[in-house]
């Protein structure tokens, strides 16, 4: 069980444990494309042809054509303030964990190292037919369909699709994570795609304060302590400025 303790700075005070669960709207802001939304990367495709086991046993050419083209996208993109401050929060105290959705490694690229990736990681390989998994950041990659240096079996994107189940474990230290947090940051997501949806639930059951920071309303908003309709970028700093930057006590 991660402890429990009390950040102060000056006359402000916030408990611990501290979990950030973020979504696609805090990448959205360094200029990856979303899922969702009138500019999400499905308005063009249909995701059963593209993100699912189906879809990469029936050409898995055409799905890793697909992922190439979004590596090269996110390869473009860069950390944003709301990334640059988490990774500064994570500095700073101890009982802190970054729990996200999204797979693009910005959150790592900004300097955070306790991050819990419940749909894997865009950059991370895996064997479809060995334990052999790696990472690999070549963009564009140099033999589409990748093939496994061990067993020749194909490689896919190391990334949850549509249908599979998350990583039990990841998923159960996030459970855990928002079971036992004093404070639970809700940041960028949309909360409606489970099961992520239900960690700031189980915060809110355990009595944590809930503290928003995206522009839509979104299910956690009339649950939440604090709302902020800001980009993260732009609110998330200020939050912690607010809070104050100082060290743990």
């Amino acid at each position: 069980m991660l402890p429990r303790g009390l950040f102060v700075h000056g006359m402000r005070s916030m408990e611990l444990p501290l979990v950030a669960l973020t979504g696609a709207g805090i990448s959205a802001e360094s200029g990856v494309p979303t899922f969702r939304g009138s500019r999400g990367l499905w308005r063009d495709y249909k995701p059963q042809d593209l993100a699912t086991p189906e879809a990469f046993r029936r050409d898995p050419g055409l799905v890793w054509d697909w992922y190439d083209w979004r590596r090269e996208v996110i390869a473009d993109c860069q950390p944003n303030a709301a990334h640059r401050t988490l990774a500064h929060i994570e500095e700073k105290i101890d009982d802190f964990l970054v729990v996200t959705q999204n797979v693009d490694g910005l959150h790592q690229a900004a300097g955070s190292r306790r991050v819990l990736e419940l749909h894997g990681n865009i950059w991370r390989l895996r064997c479809t037919h060995c334990d052999y998994g790696r990472e690999d950041r070549r963009v564009p990659l140099p033999d589409l369909p990748p093939h496994c240096p061990h067993c020749r079996g194909l490689m896919r994107p190391d990334v949850v699709w549509f249908g599979e189940a998350l990583p039990r474990a990841a998923m159960e230290a996030a459970w855990s994570a928002a079971a036992n947090c004093r404070t639970m940051l809700v940041v960028g997501t949309s909360a409606v795609v489970e099961p992520a949806a239900s960690l700031p639930r189980e915060a809110r059951r355990n009595n944590a304060r809930l503290i928003e920071f995206n522009p839509a309303r979104t299910p956690v908003s009339r649950s939440a302590d604090e709302v902020f309709r800001e980009p993260a970028g732009e609110a998330l700093p200020r939050w912690w400025a607010r809070m104050g930057a100082g060290k743990r006590r």
